[in-house]
């Protein structure tokens, strides 16, 4: 690989290294539902004076639910523009090897969990991982779809609505 084209790679693959980092950097101690209940319980709280400890358990966990999307959402976007390495458009392949990258490094962040005191490994939250990854890969391939195609049906409405 010459100077250039490992300057290319980097340049579309970067991000995708320093996410992967963050997340993994979620899978420890100090980010375990034991530690951030100190923080959102008493928040929660707050925010909720009425609300029973068992409901705000229960918001707590599912915030850190939508955790698990939101990160493989953006995992799987950052893998997709690697894939893509500035080609441009939407292939099935590339959409494919963004969840199954996502999928296999959820795995692997879920091993990791399962070395560190406070955590523990879910398949369950593997698979939460791998549908914020389809879900991001969904919404890639609607957008990439619609700037590939501006003669769509919002076009062809307004093209009516003008009277043309």
């Amino acid at each position: 690989m010459s100077g250039q084209s490992r300057l290319q790679w980097l340049r579309w693959w970067w991000p995708v290294f320093v996410w992967a980092l963050l997340v993994t950097s979620f899978s420890t101690d100090p980010f375990s539902a034991e530690h951030t209940s100190r923080i959102a319980i008493p928040f929660l709280h707050w925010l909720f004076p009425s609300a029973q400890r068992e409901t705000l358990e229960l918001v707590h966990h599912l915030i850190r639910k939508c955790g698990h999307l939101t990160e493989y959402f953006i995992l799987s976007l950052l893998l997709v523009r690697g894939v893509r390495g500035g080609r441009m458009g939407w292939r099935k392949e590339w959409t494919i090897a963004a969840v199954a990258l996502a999928a296999g490094w959820a795995a692997i962040d879920e091993l990791h969990q399962a070395f560190v005191p406070s955590r523990g490994a879910s398949m369950i939250d593997v698979l939460i991982d791998t549908c914020g990854a389809t879900a991001g890969q969904i919404v890639f391939a609607i957008l990439a779809r619609r700037k590939v195609n501006p003669n769509r049906v919002d076009s062809a409405l307004d093209s009516r609505e003008r009277g043309v």
